[in-house]
């Protein structure tokens, strides 16, 4: 196993229309542990596809106060700028995406 494959410790994607998120749980070589969250996008390039991707990095001493931000963000979204829409709707839908590929949420 090289380098690279060792410091992945935990991995989980997460399909959202034209995107993909990435979680990864990966470690230093001094085993502490971060997170790494990658969002991908598929844009057709000539006969095949090009990703774009855009990657951030969450250490432990910041996962506490990131988890809290969002929730609270979201929440704030939800009850108070689109209180009349049913976000259980989107739970696990599956979609169609620009090319016609049929998308599962996991």
């Amino acid at each position: 196993m090289d380098e690279r494959e060792k410091e992945k410790i935990y991995s989980k994607r997460v399909r959202a229309g034209k995107r993909t998120y990435f979680f990864d749980v990966k470690s230093t070589r001094s085993n502490d542990y971060y997170l790494t969250i990658t969002e991908s996008r598929r844009h057709p390039q000539g006969d095949g596809f090009t990703y774009e991707k855009h990657k951030m990095f969450l250490y432990k001493e910041d996962f506490d106060k990131f988890v809290e931000a969002l929730q609270e963000t979201i929440e704030f979204v939800k009850t108070d700028l689109m209180p009349d829409v049913d976000f259980t709707q989107f739970a696990h839908r599956d979609e169609i995406d620009e090319f016609g590929t049929e998308l599962k949420w996991d």
